[in-house]
């Protein structure tokens, strides 16, 4: 196997938390990490440039930058503003959006990355995240 075959093998799918709160991004991004492993690739795009609540575009660019090790990245937005951001970045086949529950999809998809699944099944993982019950 040649040196870009390996590094392919070896990339891992990222995870974008897309939040109208920097807080409340940063926060579901730990706990992603911390159940699906340190070395899952996740980053937090929350809040405006200017610190407020809202969503910026060249967050969520940066933030899909840090990440991308070039097997793809899963987008997982609040709501509202937050899913009309992701969508002007997404590209199918390689950066995807995750309609599901904002932590129950971060941990699903971050369990399933550090599994080292493709970018389709932290996909359909995540959005599985939907039908989990609590009681």
């Amino acid at each position: 196997m040649d040196d870009q075959a390996q590094a392919q093998a070896q990339a891992m799918v990222g995870i974008v938390i897309v939040s109208h709160s920097a807080r409340l991004a940063e926060e579901v991004a730990a706990i992603a990490r911390e159940i699906g492993g340190e070395n899952v690739p996740v980053a937090a795009a929350g809040g405006t440039d200017d610190g407020g609540l809202g969503t910026s575009l060249d967050k969520v660019i940066a933030a899909i930058e840090s990440v991308d090790q070039g097997a793809g990245v899963v987008l997982i937005p609040d709501l509202g503003s937050s899913v009309l951001t992701a969508k002007l970045v997404e590209e199918p086949g390689s950066v995807v959006i995750a309609d599901v529950p904002l932590v129950e999809g971060a941990i699903a998809a971050a369990v399933t990355v550090g599994g080292g699944a493709s970018l389709p099944e932290v996909l359909a993982s995540a959005e599985e995240a939907r039908t989990f019950r609590k009681l």
